[in-house]
């Protein structure tokens, strides 16, 4: 059945149906609207969800580790400076192997403040142990809030997930979304079975434990080993998840026109929507343009991008966070992934819609253009910067 709805909504329904056992949130802009939605679900007792308000986002992630390692299904949203005050306690979360599910409303960090959408949050935690998944729609936040859940309970995962959202673009502005029945997407969910629940005093568990320099690195190699089983689980639920919902979600990043390209974009978020159209539009005068949209982040998937853009001879990545000193991260990942291809792109990094910035189909096909003559020793550009 399709519904028109926003962001906000698709994610809040998506928890609906998945019905964890605690959420702990604190509301900030762009994100609030869904816990607002949720708690109107649990105050009319559609859901038995322990809700539990928080004095801020430090406390709403450290809520969720609690409840995590008793042994209870939990979840969480924020956004920009909330996850950054959480961010602390998010890598505690992926040390102790807690599959704590959060929507991340894509934000700027501050300062100066802003209130709109750049990828600057979801960067800073880039290498915080969290699984990340980013979404071009409402659908498919939907969608992979689902997914999401199974990857991050997976047996031989165990990991937080982030699945990120742009702020205002997806999150407030309303789409056609076809959510699944509740039962299908509650068997699809399934059970969780926790491990080590600290509740369970018959099999009592140490969690948190202090590590000297005799166990830690052996500690982290062990989670690292969990982020590596990722994606063997992602191809797994997705598969399970295309034949479900009638819609197809095969491998790590989406082609788009791209088998026979010479010149593509590769981009993360909604900016894929307005990237598909610069591509049509280019197609149409008979140029070979293509597009990769990147779903996850984390793990970053480089044999599988080096693979997807062998045959193309220019590629321009576009990054929507500066990462100070350095070329954009999204670059210095997919760039590292080539190291050793027998053909690689000349690859030049492009910085777009900073604190909400607009960037439109016009300025996508520029780049396009921009790109038959890109050099390999070119530093930053930007799109839609007034300098």
């Amino acid at each position: 059945m399709r519904k028109v709805m926003t962001g906000h909504k698709a994610v809040a329904e998506a928890m609906r149906q998945i019905e964890p056992d605690v959420v702990a949130v604190y509301p900030i802009t762009p994100q609030s609207e869904i816990a607002e939605y949720y708690a109107e679900y649990v105050h009319d007792g559609i859901v038995h969800t322990e809700l539990v308000p928080v004095e801020s986002e430090h406390s709403a992630m450290s809520a969720c580790v609690g409840a995590a390692a008793a042994g209870a299904r939990v979840m969480t949203a924020t956004a920009s400076q909330g996850l950054a005050l959480m961010v602390e306690v998010l890598y505690i979360a992926a040390s102790m192997r807690l599959p704590i599910v959060m929507a991340l409303a894509n934000r700027a960090l501050s300062g100066p403040i802003n209130i709109h959408c750049d990828h600057s949050d979801a960067y800073l935690a880039r290498d915080s142990g969290a699984i990340q998944i980013f979404c071009e729609s409402a659908q498919e936040a939907y969608d992979y809030m689902l997914m999401a859940q199974r990857v991050a309970e997976h047996d031989e995962v165990r990991l937080p997930a982030i699945v990120n959202l742009d702020g205002f673009t997806l999150t407030h502005s309303s789409q056609v979304v076809e959510p699944l029945p509740d039962g299908v997407a509650k068997k699809f969910v399934g059970n969780y079975k926790p491990f080590y629940p600290l509740l369970d005093v018959d099999h009592p568990a140490t969690w948190g434990p202090f590590a000297m320099p005799d166990y830690y690195f052996e500690l982290k190699r062990a989670q690292a080993a969990a982020m590596e089983k990722v994606p063997a689980a992602f191809l797994e639920v997705q598969k399970h998840y295309s034949k479900i919902s009638g819609r197809r979600y095969a491998g790590f990043v989406e082609g788009y026109k791209l088998d026979d390209a010479e010149r593509a974009l590769v981009v993360m978020g909604s900016t894929a929507g307005t990237a598909k159209a610069a591509v049509d539009q280019l197609r149409a005068k008979g140029e070979k343009v293509g597009l990769l949209k990147v779903w996850l982040f984390r793990p970053f998937p480089g044999k599988e991008i080096a693979a997807a853009l062998a045959h193309v001879e220019r590629v321009a990545v576009l990054d929507r966070a500066l990462s100070f000193g350095a070329m954009g991260a999204l670059y210095c990942d997919l760039a590292a992934a080539f190291v050793h291809a027998v053909h690689r792109p000349t690859f030049v990094n492009y910085i777009y819609g900073l604190g909400g910035r607009d960037t439109t189909v016009d300025q996508l096909v520029q780049v396009f253009a921009e790109l038959k003559d890109a050099h390999p020793d070119e530093g930053l550009r930007y799109i839609g910067l007034r300098e």
